[in-house]
């Protein structure tokens, strides 16, 4: 019999998206799915919407507002799945995403969480010609740490079994698998996987598609960016008291790479002046960027100093060009996993 999956779609304030998004699920080419929504005390119509469908596969559940980790750990609890996949409100999936998925993980019995690429989207749900791609196989801690694999939430399909493997019991007696703390908020998921390399024996490994797509909200603002460097260094903080040995060292190029990926958001928000700090940070923090990626850690520079020094215009006309040189050597990298 086919291995059954658990959809978990946290929902909070994603009227917008979300329809489409429960689409995205129920589009899929693979059958034996359910899908647990879970209102995370939502105020909008996203409930609402989310009732319109009438699918005996489609449960619904309710708490109070505590966050997308609490969520995710009230879905799990809830799911009858052998694997486990995350979807967030305002993502979408391509049609064949389980189907692929179910077979990596059917036909590699050592991966414990299959991952993937993922187009970028817009608000509107248009591609931007940009994918987060990064290494499919070997993936150490300092990769989830640095070069970020699961790139988004939306990517993962995890063996539930691994999941029970990390799991841990407050107390109030409930079972968590992400940590709730609203302090590692929006860096909760790199802690989940971090605790599964690092408790468990499974691999992590890629299929080489874009199966995932990541909407990048025109809505986005540095405080976002401060918020999410607050929580990694958090996240880091709680890492070094639950495995000091195994992340002695890890806490300077954990940081570098964080402020190397904020300063490209910064870029991709027009803030110049946030992004050349972002960069200069980075490179105090931990100079051997420069050596283990000069060519990712010079270009984000160049387009931080060139975002603040040329004329809108002409800098508009840069970042098109590289957009699509850029998108296209991300598809012929991925063809070439392929092959």
């Amino acid at each position: 019999m086919a291995n059954q999956v658990t959809v978990v779609i946290p929902v909070y304030n994603v009227e917008a998206y979300i329809y489409q998004a429960i689409e995205s699920v129920l589009a899929q080419t693979y059958p034996y799915f359910e899908v647990i929504l879970v209102n995370d005390g939502s105020k909008d119509r996203s409930i609402e919407i989310c009732q319109k469908f009438d699918d005996p596969r489609i449960k619904i559940l309710h708490q109070e507002n505590q966050g997308p980790a609490a969520a995710r750990n009230h879905g799990i609890r809830h799911a009858v799945g052998e694997y486990v996949a995350f979807l967030d409100g305002d993502d979408l999936w391509t049609p064949d995403k389980l189907a692929k998925h179910v077979d990596h993980l059917d036909r590699n019995p050592e991966v414990g969480v299959s991952f993937c690429p993922s187009r970028f989207i817009d608000d509107q749900g248009d591609s931007i010609g940009l994918y987060q791609i990064t290494k499919m196989a070997g993936i150490t801690p300092m990769d989830l740490l640095c070069r970020t694999p699961i790139g988004n939430g939306s990517v993962p399909v995890i063996r539930k079994s691994v999941l029970e493997a990390i799991s841990f019991v407050n107390e109030a007696g409930e079972t968590h698998y992400f940590n709730p703390d609203r302090r590692l908020h929006p860096s909760e998921d790199v802690d989940c996987w971090l605790r599964i390399a690092l408790k468990t024996q499974c691999k992590f490994e890629g299929v080489a598609e874009a199966l995932t797509l990541y909407r990048v909200s025109s809505a986005s603002c540095s405080a976002q960016l401060t918020k999410k460097l607050n929580s990694w260094e958090a996240m880091l903080k709680d890492l070094e008291t639950w495995a000091p040995e195994e992340s002695k060292g890890w806490y300077a190029p954990a940081m570098a790479y964080q402020f190397r990926h904020l300063a490209r958001r910064s870029v991709s928000l027009r803030d110049g002046a946030e992004a050349v700090k972002l960069m200069h940070q980075a490179i105090a923090t931990y100079r051997r960027i420069l050596l283990e990626e000069p060519s990712r850690t010079l270009q984000t520079l160049a387009a931080a100093y060139l975002l603040q020094i040329l004329p809108r215009q002409l800098y508009q006309k840069f970042e098109a060009i590289a957009v699509q040189l850029t998108g296209a050597m991300q598809r012929y990298r991925m063809n070439s996993e392929l092959s």
